[in-house]
């Protein structure tokens, strides 16, 4: 049997990050051009934190590539993952509209390459930019609500539901603009997410297979039922 070529990983230039994100493209032509004067490109190396707990953030984070979780790490060691960030999303946006220290530590999971818009500039596009204030409402909501069914998800799951969330979460637009369902995670990183053992993640994803919700590729994994995982996960 021939086995299927693997689809590269989503990589996007800072411009083409920027011409896709729908905040960017209903702002007006002078806004835009401040913007992309002043949005820069990190790159965060497999295992680094892109954001300590307890620190200050002074920029608003966008994926080019790669894939960033988001944890908390109780004083015992204990960690809870709050979810995954991939390619064409943005995130950061509640710490600096709180400007309060971060609560949670951001760390990549694979080697990974962020845009980052100055504070100031955030800032700016709050005060000037009407559209741009829509966008960070629908956002902050829709996060507000996957934190707290997340938080639900740890003390009220089994271990199926919390793989089961962790991967379809990686087709939520917040961490997923485009929506696509084959998705660029090996097992390791699904199981970090879901905050699992490698072998617990890899017995649920056998118990998926075999209900026909996903087929595992080279190197991804492909949702065939969504509504079906997002069953399991509630």
């Amino acid at each position: 049997m021939t086995r299927r070529k693997r689809m590269s990983a989503p990589s996007f230039t800072l411009d083409e990050l920027l011409a896709r994100s729908s905040w960017f493209v209903r702002l007006d032509e002078a806004a835009r051009a401040r913007v992309r004067a002043e949005t820069s490109e990190r790159t965060v190396v497999m295992g680094q934190v892109l954001g300590h707990h307890g620190e200050r953030q002074h920029v608003w984070f966008g994926m080019l590539e790669g894939l960033i979780k988001w944890s908390i790490t109780a004083r015992d060691g204990q960690t809870v993952t709050l979810g995954g960030q991939s390619a064409g999303s943005w995130f950061g946006e509640g710490t600096l509209i709180r400007n309060a220290p971060r609560q949670s530590d951001l760390i990549a999971l694979r080697d990974s390459r962020v845009a980052q818009i100055p504070l100031a500039t955030f800032n700016w596009l709050r005060e000037h930019q009407p559209s741009f204030n829509e966008f960070l409402l629908f956002q902050v909501n829709e996060r507000l609500h996957w934190f707290m069914a997340v938080a639900a998800a740890h003390g009220l799951l089994d271990t199926d539901s919390l793989v089961a969330r962790a991967l379809a979460g990686m087709v939520h637009p917040l961490s997923n603009a485009s929506g696509a369902r084959h998705v660029q995670i090996s097992q390791e990183e699904l199981a970090n997410l879901a905050a699992v053992s490698r072998q617990t993640c890899n017995k649920a994803m056998s118990r998926f297979k075999n209900a026909g919700l996903v087929r595992a590729e080279y190197g991804e994994i492909v949702i065939l039922d969504l509504a079906g995982l997002q069953a399991i996960a509630q």
